[in-house]
């Protein structure tokens, strides 16, 4: 009674907490109340003398302070009966009102973050009462940990990405470091520690924007033209195309009754394998992916990363969807056909693929073809693949030191001749440094910051072909039925270092919406990167 007067209690909480407290034994706490303003504090501490078995406790919370890694480190809040069901060592635990992680890394480093929970040792006479302290177990501190994220980064994407539903990922091509992943809009994880408030907790559920989801390991979008990149790679190492094999684009194809446009509608006339990349010619695509097949092709997508998780352990994490034959048969349960081919060779159809998985993909044709795996929490191992690398320009032919053989690396080729990965590395920078190129709009000329991209769309709802004969462009269509606009790129493309996917929902065309992002964000990482570096290889910690 006196406790409802000083914090202003209301009865239906009064009513869960007896009930609580009968479930339990008579010496285990309750907590009343929880993050206490200073009036309320002060008012129990006043009227303490006149208060019997309560205790005020200053403890520590979660204070996140910034929201540009809000969903990649995710939250905390209070053990729910899901959390223990499913953690034994919650179970184990049992402490009254303790914070568990809930998403993002939070969730997935929980258990050592906790640590081990001390304990207070008391005899109790038959009612409970305590009579003496017998023991005290101070516990054990959780692990601390570091993530490869350059904080400075995280703030500058989230600023970019500010008024957008997008998402950003930048990779270290050799040892897949993340260096940024934002998805936008984002939420306050500080809203979570003591329990969210029902109006704030409505209003994200309810945005159509989804700032709950991490776009950038959960969002699934149709890879579009970003995928030309792994059909190029694919046709060129199955010996289906040669690089000056020519198609002629006069602005559709048909097969079998059925149109397949490119987006040029007067077509972009004869195309080889770079300046069908540069001009990102569809009917080009559409030919070569007609020749390969769509299951030689989801051969070469799935060694490059698509179709499977990127990240160790990550709750929201999907793997998205790589289609073939066999697919299609298992999990529609029809059989494939050729129109399906052409689609997918434009990164349409059935073909679903993360931000991270694109940035992935983008750092293994950037690192010269050879697999990489992401990390976001930050460790000291050495950088195997760049030295083995570098050792093997500077010395070919000599056998490998035996430093360099280091137990954790396994250099595994994804190329069967690596000549072909350099002929897309080369048609990707012509998509951005060349007039003609998709995103020449948004080249970088300085040398030290210049970036070989490609330029994709997604599309949303069909184009109608009334729309196609009035030339309707993506800015006059209503914002839910654009295209999603993507890019992805590496830089600097005299010396690789990074990989970028950008990801705009309905932002309409990847050269006007994604590409002048991925701009900014490769300049401003680049500029960080001899600052980076320094801390690395000073204090083995990054920054």
């Amino acid at each position: 009674f006196r406790l409802k007067a000083i914090l202003k209690i209301s009865d239906k909480k009064i009513f869960s907490l007896k009930k609580k407290i009968a479930k339990q034994k008579p010496w285990e706490p309750i907590i009343i109340s929880d993050n206490l303003n200073w009036s309320e504090f002060s008012r129990i501490n006043l009227f303490l003398h006149e208060l019997q078995g309560v205790e005020p406790i200053v403890s520590v919370a979660r204070v996140y302070k910034d929201k540009s890694s809000a969903h990649i480190l995710g939250y905390v809040s209070q053990a729910s009966v899901k959390d223990l069901k499913n953690k034994k060592y919650l179970r184990d635990m049992s402490v009254p009102g303790m914070a568990v992680g809930k998403t993002g890394l939070e969730k997935r480093l929980d258990e050592q973050i906790i640590g081990e929970v001390g304990f207070q040792r008391y005899e109790v006479n038959a009612y409970g009462k305590r009579i003496k302290q017998i023991k005290v177990d101070p516990g054990k501190a959780g692990q601390s940990f570091k993530t490869t994220l350059d904080l400075e980064v995280q703030k500058y994407v989230a600023e970019i990405l500010s008024d957008k539903a997008a998402s950003v990922c930048v990779m270290d091509i050799y040892n897949g470091d993340i260096i940024s992943l934002v998805s936008s809009p984002s939420y306050d994880p500080n809203a979570f520690v003591h329990g969210i408030d029902k109006g704030y907790w409505n209003d994200l559920k309810n945005n159509t924007r989804k700032p709950l989801i991490n776009k950038a390991v959960s969002g699934l979008y149709p890879p579009g033209s970003t995928i030309k990149t792994l059909v190029a790679l694919s046709a060129l190492e199955n010996k289906i195309i040669r690089p000056l094999d020519t198609v002629r684009c006069k602005g559709k194809i048909e097969l079998f009754g059925e149109k397949f446009h490119c987006w040029k509608k007067e077509g972009h006339g004869i195309m080889n394998l770079r300046s069908g990349m540069k001009r990102s010619c569809d009917v080009y695509f559409y030919e070569v992916a007609r020749k390969l097949g769509v299951d030689r092709l989801s051969e070469t997508a799935k060694k490059f990363g698509l179709g499977k998780r990127v990240l160790q352990n990550f709750a929201e994490e999907r793997s998205g969807v790589v289609p073939s034959t066999t697919w299609k048969k298992k999990y529609i349960g029809q059989n494939w056909y050729l129109g399906e081919t052409l689609h997918s060779g434009i990164g349409q159809g059935y073909f679903q693929s993360t931000p991270i998985q694109l940035c992935l993909m983008t750092a293994q044709i950037a690192n010269g073809g050879f697999e990489i795996k992401p990390r976001i929490i930050f460790d000291k191992s050495k950088n195997s693949l760049k030295e083995y690398l570098k050792f093997k320009n500077d010395n070919p032919g000599q056998a490998l030191p035996t430093d360099l053989l280091v137990s954790n690396f396994e250099l595994k080729p994804l190329f069967k001749n690596q000549e072909n990965i350099k002929i897309v590395k080369d048609a990707m920078y012509s998509s951005s440094n060349e007039p003609g190129g998709t995103s020449y709009g948004s080249r970088l000329e300085d040398r030290q910051f210049t970036f070989a991209g490609k330029t994709g769309s997604s599309q949303v709802k069909r184009f109608t072909e009334e729309q196609r004969e009035a030339e309707v462009k993506q800015e006059q269509l209503k914002y839910e039925n654009r295209d999603h606009a993507l890019f992805i790129a590496f830089a600097p493309v005299s010396d690789p270092k990074y990989a970028i996917s950008v990801v705009v929902e309905h932002g309409g065309s990847g050269s006007k919406s994604a590409a002048p992002i991925a701009k900014r964000v490769i300049k401003k990482v680049l500029e960080r990167h001899s600052l980076r570096q320094s801390m690395i290889n000073s204090t083995g910690e990054s920054i």
